[in-house]
């Protein structure tokens, strides 16, 4: 079973398969049947669902949540508070072959991997896949079932198969609406404003930082 900060605050269910070298913050859950492979770093406050796979050296912040059987490969990046749902697939291969061009098994020294970046409060909906190399920005919204084979913007909401921007959201998830005000956009749910600019949309008054 992996190392612990607080080690009596996380909670590791005896069928997970935890990595000696892997690190487990205070207050996180991995449930049934999920493997944390050697030198994953989990912050606090998290919950790795049954059968979630995190690979080695891939880093979670705080509160983030794997749903059951996401799939997160290395060497990926999972900021604070993001979700990812069940079945999603964080990738890391651009051009993934089982053997070589002389017909010999692959092995970790015949390619090169590319981790997914996941900022900061940002969600994957359940059974998305994510090509390798790309970033979600933060607080965009994956729709279930999205193919993400380029970046996506903050607070964009991408569908689709390739995934395409359909909306914006806001900080709470929802969509924005449109204001009277050309270019700017309100959260129905908090009152937040936005403001678009050539394709990025940006807090019209930013959230003080704890």
């Amino acid at each position: 079973m992996g190392s612990t900060e607080g080690a009596a605050a996380a909670r590791i269910q005896p069928s997970a398969d935890v990595d000696d070298r892997a690190v487990i913050g205070p207050g996180t859950t991995v449930w049934h049947l999920a493997q944390v492979r050697e030198d994953a770093e989990i912050g606090a406050d998290c919950i790795i669902g049954r059968g979630a796979y995190v690979g080695p050296g891939v880093r979670l912040g705080d509160r983030v949540k794997l749903q059951n059987h996401a799939l997160v490969y290395e060497p990926a990046v999972v900021e604070d508070g993001v979700f990812v749902g069940p079945a999603a697939v964080l990738t890391n291969d651009l051009y993934p072959r089982s053997v070589d061009v002389d017909g010999k098994l692959k092995r970790t020294d015949d390619w090169h991997a590319q981790g997914v970046t996941l900022r900061e409060g940002c969600s994957i909906g359940g059974r998305a896949v994510l090509v390798a190399g790309v970033t979600v920005g933060r607080w965009a919204l994956v729709a279930a079932g999205a193919v993400v084979h380029r970046d996506v913007p903050d607070f964009a909401l991408v569908a689709g198969v390739p995934a395409r921007r359909i909306k914006w959201v806001g900080r709470a998830g929802e969509p924005l609406l449109p204001t009277d005000d050309p270019g700017t956009w309100r959260c129905p749910r908090t009152g937040e404003e936005y403001r678009e600019h050539e394709g990025t949309l940006t807090e019209a008054d930013p959230a003080p930082t704890a």
